[in-house]
């Protein structure tokens, strides 16, 4: 062995030191990377996967608003009945997924290049599981049977067609089966000419079960049935169709009939405006007892929903609010679990606050409390208070090419479309 000489001592020092500085910069780093992990991390800490995430979170972030650090993000909501139960159901507001039927990765027909835009990102029993209770659905007649389908002119073609009806009416029937205090409310955009189509539809999928019949749809602004009722009975379906013929051939509800809308698409994402919709009554009218709030851009784009549920939908609702003079019952979205971190969770948290229990937000109602006796939260939870007996357990998941959709596939949709623009449905 080499006796060690001072000479080698003072090369091998710095060395040394060098060594010990990055053992202490990892030590740091992974401290940092671990401060929380293994679901403990809360909403809006730093995550590096689902799994460092708390219940009802995950690990997200939003580029398009310079966020590009992934944090613990909302992805479910908070059922409003599991905190205030017992009130009429237009007292309440409930989250909406847009053409809750055209999910990113979803197979086109066999052979057929789909030419369509989307508009959510999971199944819609995934969407139920995560809070969602109102579906917007586009059905049709296409090949001998009720289609879901994103078309335009009242036509369905094999390159805008998704699925047949019954599979997503069998989601519904399943998740009311499995949890029998739920409500659900599915919205019609209705081009089915078969006759009695809808009314076999419906029965094929037993849920002509849970029909919330339209003889006890108040007809004059009065007050629904209360939730309570409403389970009772198990009239806990409420089906809407754009078909005013419909109520009388077949007992579907004629939508603008209960309830007024704002417009759909660009006009009900303008900052400062909340028109309603050429179908609607007025937002001010007192002979509906619901408002439906639309809340999404005419052309959805998946990587621009996480700024859009952010400020600009805090600010559209008081808008609305303001237009209507009542808080909306349902507010409509594309890609509901995209954020910056609370995103239309929080949102319908703040919408529901004020009506069930007077406070500003359903955080801070306290069941079987006075109302205006509101807990203080002041300082935001770091967490949503997830209850068990009303959000569930779906999982967040966001179809693998979401973020990842080309965009030569948007040119070629917005090609295809923009001849037909003036026929959009």
């Amino acid at each position: 062995m080499l006796p060690c000489s001072p000479h080698h001592r003072s090369l091998r020092r710095p060395s040394t030191t060098i060594g010990y500085l990055y053992l202490l910069l990892f030590s740091l780093l992974s401290t940092t990377s671990t401060s929380c992990s293994n679901g403990s991390c809360q909403l809006l800490e730093a995550c590096a996967a689902a799994t460092d995430c708390g219940p009802g979170l995950y690990c997200g972030n939003c580029p398009v608003s310079g966020k590009t650090q992934p944090v613990c993000t909302r992805g479910q909501a908070v059922i409003p009945t599991s905190v205030v139960n017992g009130l009429p159901f237009n007292k309440y507001t409930w989250l909406v997924t847009h053409n809750s039927f055209s999910i990113v990765d979803a197979p086109p027909l066999p052979g057929v290049q789909r030419l369509t835009f989307y508009n959510q990102e999971d199944t819609v029993t995934n969407q139920l599981r995560n809070g969602v209770r109102g579906l917007m659905l586009d059905m049709y007649d296409f090949e001998n049977d009720v289609w879901l389908c994103h078309s335009f002119r009242g036509q369905c073609y094999n390159f805008t067609a998704f699925q047949p009806a019954i599979n997503t009416m069998m989601e519904v029937e399943a998740f009311l089966s499995e949890n029998p205090a739920e409500i659900v409310t599915i919205i019609i955009e209705d081009y089915v000419h078969t006759t009695k189509g809808l009314t076999a539809l419906f029965a094929k999928a037993g849920l002509d079960k849970y029909w919330f019949p339209v003889s006890k749809m108040p007809r004059k602004g009065d007050d629904w049935p209360t939730v309570t009722e409403m389970v009772q009975d198990n009239h806990r379906l409420i089906v809407f169709t754009s078909d005013a013929t419909k109520e009388a051939q077949e007992g579907v509800a004629y939508q603008w009939k209960y309830m007024v809308e704002n417009e759909s698409g660009d006009p009900g994402v303008k900052p400062g405006s909340c028109p309603k919709r050429k179908e609607s009554k007025a937002l001010t009218s007192k002979s509906a007892s619901l408002f439906f709030q639309n809340y999404f851009p005419t052309y959805p784009v998946e990587t621009e929903a996480c700024k859009e549920h952010s400020t600009p939908l805090q600010a559209m609702v008081g808008t609305c609010y303001r237009a209507a003079g009542r808080m909306p019952n349902f507010l409509a979205v594309n890609f509901y679990m995209r954020s910056d971190g609370g995103g239309v969770f929080d949102a319908v948290d703040r919408m529901n606050g004020p009506t069930l229990c007077g406070c500003s937000t359903l955080a801070a109602c306290q069941a079987g409390a006075p109302f205006g006796s509101c807990k203080n939260v002041s300082v935001p939870a770091r967490s949503p208070a997830i209850n068990n007996a009303g959000s569930f357990t779906g999982s967040v998941q966001f179809a693998n090419s979401a973020s990842a959709l080309s965009s030569t596939n948007r040119i070629i949709a917005f090609l295809f479309y923009l001849p037909l623009m003036a026929f959009w449905l």
